[in-house]
């Protein structure tokens, strides 16, 4: 016989490589259960008391959660209340079982030594651990998160009086304009501006200087805003689908423009903001006056965000003036990175900027808009600011990339001078460090980890001495079960020089002597980084993918944040890249020194922006991916929310956007790509993927399309998952999968 059947082949392929078979789709489907439990004593968030001088955390132990309490000054642990004890006492009370036997940790509050408030069915319960007496408070109040939207309009121009701090007067809107009355006496007020219509309205978020002698606000322009609808297929509560819209600005669209105005009450003078300094505003900041009432100022982000700035109009003399102004010929990372501390009303600003190529902190004298000197500096970044003390004048905050020696991304915290001088280190292990701080920064809570390394967590003073060990996690249980930590692995990137970070996931049953096909999660976002640094038993599900028969990795390349500032411009316009060049580098490295790792056979797999990259890995790079599968992708960054792609891709809208695009570049599709969206999605238009699966189809390209209906932005839930995992089975194993019911 000339020619073997695929059934034969396939059948060979499984005998093999041993892959894809049942039993790995077993253990892959019992993997959670079997690693749940096995971790001894891992600790999760700390909370101080209002005072600062207590706190408590939860942990988990083999036996279940457990709540313990820290008193410092003693160096006491004690268990702070027993969940079950509680709801059986919460039932007793109420004369019924309730359902609901989950606490979150906002819905316990630490009251003192001996009390704790707990929020559960409804009620504060009061928990008292001396006494172990339980009593009931008033109802709880809970209320439903409200959603919103970035650019959801909101009545800025309705009624609404404003009254001044001195409570003598009342400011208002009427007829889209500014009136002024003495309270109590509104029918006798007085108007202010003349020229609001319903084009163009005054806003009635009016702004009173503390002295009372002066307010301002802002006229708006008003525009119409982008609807996104959504068909709702499945409703649970009628046949008939449903259709759902929401306000949702895309990029290009119009948006509202806004000009501040200062009336000065005692020389009945209104002055209006130099429009010629704020154009093309993507937004301006809520105005915000001084304390001495001397000025008041505001944010400006020009459109494009490569000006952003704090602006200031004098309340004296009425002129308006840039007091910082932040420019970059790429752009501002107004989304992440913006930091700003006013000091003494505003005397002393702390500000954050890449402009000498890394994020650093500076301060400016806040009269003059000068800067008076660099704080940090080096190339390393600064992360997060914990907080500023403007009486000891330093800073505590978060950085990562000072040790050349360690991971560029794991986080230490530190404190400095604002005159630049006195850094210290309070967090000294190689590890990535979470903080809790007390009330008054003398203490906190430092619980550091890495992928590699079960969490430690200590108690430290300010300077980073240590006052106390509190728990340090034993995970030989669940490496017994099979779990090994994920490797981290390091290679040069596209030029040969910078430091290319990852980590590479192996099956429990791994064997060197097989071949594994490598699949990469990819989630290139640049508004962060995203390989894990710290302690998980199972980082975003990648474990179970690994147990079918494949190498998980995930990388951090080029055009990601949290590097240096020409490390992150790499996506500037240019979200296509999504640092493919670096992780290819990167597994191709690997693959050299592991040479099981077959990047002959490669996958891919992304949600909402790795649902984009996943697809344009096959469309820009199918040399090296073969098999993809994408879900809730954005598959042309105009079609997104204007925030997150304007950010990055740029404005005006460019060629660059189509270049980009997965929709324009569809007839380059190889290999076998799978995509899946939720038709509720509202976070990335679905229709996003809808125009691709079209334009896939008009170029005659074999793909796959899941609709998963009632879903959100998603992965695809439970079902999305299976599919993912056959999809890479069927399309890398080159194994057919087995049907559901066999696992």
């Amino acid at each position: 016989m000339k020619f073997l059947s695929t059934a034969v082949l396939l059948l060979s392929a499984q005998f093999l490589f041993g892959q894809g078979t049942v039993a790995d789709y077993t253990r892959a489907q019992n993997l959670k259960k079997q690693l749940t439990n096995k971790i001894e004593n891992l600790p999760g968030q700390f909370y101080w008391n209002d005072k600062g001088d207590l706190f408590w955390y939860d942990r988990n132990t083999l036996q279940g959660k457990e709540y313990i309490l820290v008193n410092p000054q003693a160096k006491t642990k004690e268990q702070l209340f027993d969940l079950t004890n509680v709801f059986s006492l919460v039932d007793e009370k109420l004369g019924r079982k309730i359902e609901n036997r989950v606490i979150s940790n906002d819905q316990i509050k630490l009251l003192d030594e001996d009390q704790v408030s707990l929020d559960i069915a409804g009620y504060l319960w009061i928990w008292n651990r001396r006494s172990s007496q339980l009593s009931q408070g008033a109802a709880s109040g809970n209320k439903e998160r409200n959603m919103r939207y970035w650019g959801q309009r909101k009545q800025g121009n309705a009624y609404r009086e404003v009254e001044s701090p001195d409570k003598k007067y009342v400011a208002f809107i009427r007829n889209n304009n500014v009136f002024l009355a003495k309270k109590g006496n509104t029918n006798e007020a007085r108007q202010i501006t003349f020229d609001g219509n319903t084009a163009n309205y005054y806003s009635n978020d009016i702004q009173w200087a503390p002295d009372s002698r002066k307010l301002a606000t802002v006229k708006t322009q008003k525009i119409e805003i982008r609807q996104l609808t959504l068909i709702e297929s499945s409703p649970k509560d009628q046949l008939q689908p449903k259709i759902q819209t929401r306000d949702y600005v895309k990029p290009g669209d119009e948006l509202a423009q806004k000009l501040p105005i200062l009336y000065d009450l005692e020389k009945d003078r209104l002055s209006v903001f130099d429009a010629t300094l704020i154009p093309n505003q993507f937004y301006l900041s809520d105005l915000s006056w001084r304390d001495d009432s001397r000025a008041f100022t505001f944010e400006y982000n020009k459109r494009g965000h490569q000006v952003y700035g704090v602006m200031q109009m004098d309340a004296n003399s009425g002129t308006s003036s840039f007091l910082i102004q932040e420019q970059n010929k790429t752009f501002i990372d107004y989304s992440g990175k913006k930091y700003r501390e006013d000091l003494a009303d505003g005397k002393e600003i702390v500000w954050a900027s890449e402009r000498d190529g890394w994020n650093h902190l500076y301060l400016y004298d806040g009269i003059t808009g000068k800067v008076k000197n660099q704080i940090t500096k080096g190339n390393w970044v600064v992360r997060k600011i914990v907080h500023v003390d403007a009486e000891k004048r330093t800073v505590i905050f978060e950085g990562s990339g000072v040790n050349a020696a360690e991971d560029p991304y794991l986080v230490h915290y530190y404190a400095i001078g604002l005159d630049g001088k006195g850094l210290k280190l309070l967090t000294e292990e190689n590890a990535n460090h979470q903080a809790f701080f007390n009330k008054d920064y003398s203490q906190f809570v430092d619980t550091y980890s890495r992928v590699d390394q079960p969490p430690i967590s200590v108690l430290r003073d300010k300077n980073g001495r240590l006052i106390m060990e509190l728990e340090k996690t034993n995970s030989s249980l669940l490496e017994a079960a099979g779990w090994r930590a994920p490797e981290v692995f390091k290679a040069k990137g596209r030029d040969g020089a910078t430091d290319i970070w990852g980590i590479i996931i192996r099956p429990t049953n791994f064997d060197p002597a097989k071949s594994y096909p490598v699949i990469e999660y990819i989630y290139a976002g640049p508004h962060s980084s995203f390989v894990p640094k710290s302690f998980y038993s199972n980082p975003s599900g990648m474990y179970e993918l690994a147990e079918l028969g494949f190498i998980v990795v995930q990388i951090d390349g080029m055009g990601t944040s949290n590097r240096s500032k020409a490390f992150h411009d790499v996506c500037w316009k240019n979200l296509k890249d999504a640092g493919f060049p670096d992780r290819i580098a990167w597994m191709q490295a690997a693959s050299k020194q592991y040479k099981y790792m077959d990047i002959g056979r490669v996958g891919i797999y992304g949600t909402s922006a790795g649902g984009q990259s996943s697809t344009g890995a096959l469309l820009f790079h199918p040399e090296f991916y073969k098999v993809g599968v994408s879900s809730c992708g954005c598959h042309d960054n105009r079609m997104d929310k204007i925030w997150w792609n304007e950010q990055w891709m740029g404005w005006p809208v460019g060629p660059e956007y189509a270049a980009s695009s997965n929709i324009e570049n569809a007839a380059k599709l190889e290999g076998n790509l799978l995509l899946i969206v939720g038709e509720l999605d509202d976070n990335v238009d679905p229709s996003s993927t809808f125009q691709l699966v079209d334009a896939l189809i008009k170029a005659r390209k074999n793909h796959d399309f899941i609709m998963v209906p009632g879903m959100g932005h998603s992965s695809g839930g439970d079902y999305g998952e299976r599919k993912r995992r056959d999809y890479f089975v069927k399309h890398l194993l080159g194994v057919d999968p087995p049907a559901w019911n066999q696992y």
